[in-house]
């Protein structure tokens, strides 16, 4: 039988990096998503003896880490993170070449998209199945795959409206 810490310590490393990348679409903001990675970990640690087993663990380690996130944005001050934007984004654009630019991109274009949409298309480049992303939404799998189209093509005009600057 495992201990809890090496139970956890193999639920880290299965889930660490999809949780980052999670907690990065939501802030764009590197310190700030190490942060709630560590968050979304601790209240891991500290309700692991609760995990019923009645979805995947990383279901619901998913919607720990969604909560969390939404938890940080609404205590998080907006308004002085949308003045520094651009003034952060001229000076990545200096710094990024290549494919990094394209993700970047990418990454812009999903922060202008609705919370719900941000964590759907999140969870679809995580190549989570639709079954499981459903369960984390609460939508049902055809509702799901509605959405997840429209998303995709709000997605691909805001690439293109971005790419034409």
């Amino acid at each position: 039988m495992k201990t809890k810490d090496s139970a956890f310590k193999e639920i880290y490393e299965a889930n660490s990096k999809r949780i980052y990348r999670l907690c990065f679409t939501y802030t764009a903001d590197e310190a700030a998503a190490n942060d709630l990675l560590q968050e979304t970990f601790l209240k891991v640690w500290q309700n692991l003896d609760k995990f019923r087993n009645q979805s995947m663990i990383s279901t619901w380690i998913y919607r720990i880490a969604v909560n969390t996130c939404l938890t940080y944005l609404k205590s998080e001050k907006r308004q002085a993170k949308d003045e520094l934007t651009p003034f952060i984004e001229e000076n990545e654009k200096e710094e990024i070449s290549g494919k990094k630019e394209e993700v970047d991109l990418l990454y812009k274009c999903i922060s202008k998209l609705e919370e719900s949409e941000r964590l759907l298309i999140t969870m679809v480049l995580d190549e989570l199945p639709y079954p499981e992303i459903a369960e984390v939404s609460g939508i049902s799998e055809g509702n799901l795959r509605v959405k997840i189209h429209r998303i995709k093509q709000k997605l691909t005009e805001l690439y293109n409206r971005y790419e034409k600057l």
